[in-house]
């Protein structure tokens, strides 16, 4: 079966920063901004993604073109003889299995709230009546599964009619009315009575305040946020570089859409903390941010159910980009590794992904006692076993795949890398991609992970398991 090919460079950009943009930026970020003192770990967040994002997206979308297949094949047409790298792709297709099953019920929030605030939900409530407005949605288990449903629908029934006709269609679409729709909210929120406070705790580094919640901690979270930020190390871009052409290279594709997926973040800040400026609302408190603080901006704002409903209409938008992406990668592997038409695999992701969903939409309600995971709700323990193991690990596991001599090598990286017109990668960074980058991943994952006993293990684990797909046999 002959392989799809991207329409056009823009529509290859705009799906794959459709995947990279979603609830890491547009909640996510603002929150952890706002925990982390505002300037300062802005600072820190862009030079992490110059550092180690660009590097290891780089990595992901070369093993994808050079192959021109998914996770476990691609490695499968790369690895040298006798060795089991595409092990790996296996946990690949399981991460994104895991992503897609909390990731569509906090999609299914936005889509929730965007039909809320446009049919008059919100008006008129006031403080405590605001918040039980979200509690009332996740204690509604009917409620809950009909908007994650409607998101698996939607997502598969644009998948299901293949990359150029569906995917890349609706993505040009959606991504340029996410984009129109952040200027807009952005340029509102700009001209809010008090705004200029806002984008000055955001924007200006304070390095005084950064060292009152300490200065590490800052360094820390601004280094987990621009590595998460662009869902590298499941594949989830790797399958994008099989899709596109030859003619321009890859670091400067890398650039591109950390620049649309970094854009997008930083307005989204610029949409936020003006306006809780304005309104003399925290800007440091936490996940409730948009579902319980930002109502309350909106309701007292003027023209608040039409702001709202461009907000929430914005939030669906990003997270759909990246619910259909991982989407794709999954009917892409089906596909690839089972030989079956595009029709069977969306039906059958269709069927699984909607139950494998179920234990997060019951998990804040009728098994609301049930903690599968270090004390973590279903929600948390799916998000604890993509964000903090399998996102890093993988990660981990593509850098020495590409730079190492025990995998795909340096050097055919760097010549793949650097085929086509554009930004060049110089072979003056191998010792940084050798040597310091990996120490900074595995920093990440030794953070993220809560106990030393945790520490060591998942460590001894991943040394296994990069030894066991290093190994080339008698070879």
């Amino acid at each position: 079966m002959k392989r799809e090919n991207f329409q056009s460079r823009l529509g290859f950009l705009l799906v794959s920063a459709g995947c990279a943009i979603g609830i890491g930026n547009v909640w996510k970020f603002p929150y952890v901004t706002g925990e982390n003192g505002g300037g300062v770990f802005v600072l820190f967040y862009l030079l992490f993604l110059i550092i180690m994002g660009v590097p290891v997206l780089t990595m992901e979308l070369a093993v994808g073109r050079a192959s021109r297949k998914s996770a476990v094949q691609g490695y499968q047409a790369l690895e040298p003889k006798g060795s089991k790298w595409h092990i790996h792709g296996w946990f690949c297709i399981i991460g994104c299995y895991l992503l897609m099953m909390y990731y569509t019920t906090v999609s299914g929030w936005m889509l929730g709230y965007f039909f809320k605030f446009a049919s008059g939900t919100f008006t008129g409530l006031q403080g405590g009546t605001i918040d039980g407005v979200f509690g009332a949605m996740l204690s509604n288990p009917g409620e809950m599964t009909c908007w994650m449903a409607v998101t698996v629908l939607a997502g598969i029934l644009v998948c299901s009619f293949g990359l150029q006709n569906g995917l890349e269609r609706i993505t040009k679409v959606m991504m340029l009315g996410l984009l129109g729709l952040i200027v807009v909210l952005a340029v509102h929120s700009l001209l809010l009575p008090g705004a200029a406070e806002g984008v000055k705790f955001y924007l200006l580094p304070d390095f005084g305040r950064a060292a009152e919640m300490g200065l590490g901690k800052v360094i820390t979270a601004a280094m987990n946020q621009s590595f998460f930020t662009l869902s590298l190390g499941i594949a989830a871009m790797e399958i994008f570089g099989s899709y596109m052409s030859r003619d321009n290279t890859l670091t400067g594709e890398a650039v591109r859409i950390c620049s649309l997926d970094t854009f997008v973040a930083l307005m989204s800040g610029l949409i936020i903390f003006p306006a809780c400026f304005s309104f003399n609302v925290q800007p440091d408190s936490g996940p409730s941010l948009i579902f319980i603080t930002l109502p309350k901006v909106f309701v007292n704002m003027a023209g608040g159910r039409l702001w709202g409903t461009l907000f929430f209409l914005f939030m669906t938008f990003a997270s759909f980009s990246t619910v259909i992406a991982v989407f794709e990668n999954l009917l892409a592997s089906c596909i690839d590794n089972f030989g079956w038409s595009r029709k069977k695999a969306s039906v059958i992701n269709l069927i699984f992904i909607l139950a494998a969903s179920m234990p997060c939409v019951l998990g804040h309600n009728v098994w609301v006692d049930f903690h599968p995971l270090l004390g973590m709700d279903v929600l948390g323990s799916e998000d604890f076993l993509v964000s903090n193991l399998l996102l890093p690990g993988g990660s981990l596991v593509y850098l020495l795949f590409c730079v190492t001599k025990w995998g795909w090598g340096f050097d055919r990286f760097l010549e793949e890398a650097n085929t086509g017109s554009g930004l060049k990668m110089s072979r003056a960074f191998k010792p940084y991609f050798q040597f310091v980058l990996p120490l900074l991943i595995l920093i990440i994952l030794i953070l993220g992970l809560p106990t030393l006993p945790w520490k060591i293990g998942v460590c001894a684990v991943m040394a296994v398991l990069v030894c066991v797909m290093a190994r080339r046999g008698k070879a």
